[in-house]
């Protein structure tokens, strides 16, 4: 029997969006093309209706009392913001991206605390409708949204391949400390991103409970997610991450 050659090419790098091993991957979506495209064309849906709503809630035209332009908004923003996560991690960071990108899996909490805003939100315009009705506290809340938006994508453009969804607790060849950029201006500035966008949203809601809620819960999860992250970053980068620390803040309220 002949050996195979040896200059044979390698075998072919799986694309991300192949199935990888089950025990590589624990996602609930199955991880396909076809999940990435139909999960890409239902998020268009939800934005566009979203943005329909907010769009004609000023034109006069016969709508349900629910289809406010403070709901539209909200609803295209989450469309948005879990589209963006799946389109800038393929765009940046291929070698990571999966249906998991779209963060539709974030955990029970998260789903629980969208579900009380769009509650209190619904209840609240339903009995007082008056309390909904503070259009500069909507439009401090949209700027916010952008804002936020904006910083998270921003930052995760800028990190590349150096970002992760989850926190990394070994570390790559490849993987290098960022310090330019907006990350010369926030030691976390995806995480603030989000921070500030998670609550704009109650702000565009004019939801006081919710804010509240969203606060302080987002800011448990980040303080300890940044100390864990921060470990392990001490860990691969020494005194050069130490130093950075010292120099550059969160601009997350009292996450040092």
């Amino acid at each position: 029997m002949s050996s195979p050659p040896t200059d044979a090419p390698p075998p072919p790098q799986r694309h991300p969006l192949v199935p990888p091993p089950p025990a590589k991957y624990t996602g609930r979506i199955p991880n396909t093309p076809l999940s990435a495209a139909l999960i890409a064309f239902l998020l268009g849906a939800v934005f566009s209706l979203g943005l329909f709503a907010f769009a004609a809630d000023s034109t006069g035209w016969a709508k349900p009392w629910w289809a406010t332009y403070q709901l539209g908004f909200f609803t295209a923003a989450w469309a948005a913001f879990h589209w963006g996560e799946y389109a800038v991690t393929a765009g940046w960071n291929l070698e990571k991206c999966s249906v998991d990108s779209y963060l539709l899996e974030n955990g029970m909490t998260y789903h629980i605390a969208h579900g009380t805003a769009l509650a209190e939100y619904v209840l609240t315009l339903y009995f007082r409708p008056a309390w909904k009705a503070h259009p500069y506290v909507s439009l401090a809340g949209i700027a916010l949204v952008i804002l936020g938006q904006a910083l998270r994508s921003g930052a995760m453009i800028h990190a590349s391949t150096n970002f992760s969804h989850a926190v990394a607790f070994r570390k790559r060849d490849s993987h290098v400390l960022v310090t330019d950029g907006v990350y010369a201006w926030l030691r976390h500035p995806s995480y603030a991103g989000f921070f500030y966008w998670a609550l704009g949203t109650q702000l565009v809601l004019q939801n006081p409970v919710s804010f509240v809620l969203y606060a302080g819960v987002m800011w448990r999860f980040f303080y300890y997610r940044t100390r864990a992250e921060e470990r392990a970053l001490v860990v691969f980068f020494g005194a050069q991450y130490e130093t950075y620390r010292k120099r550059v803040g969160t601009l997350i309220p009292f996450v040092p």
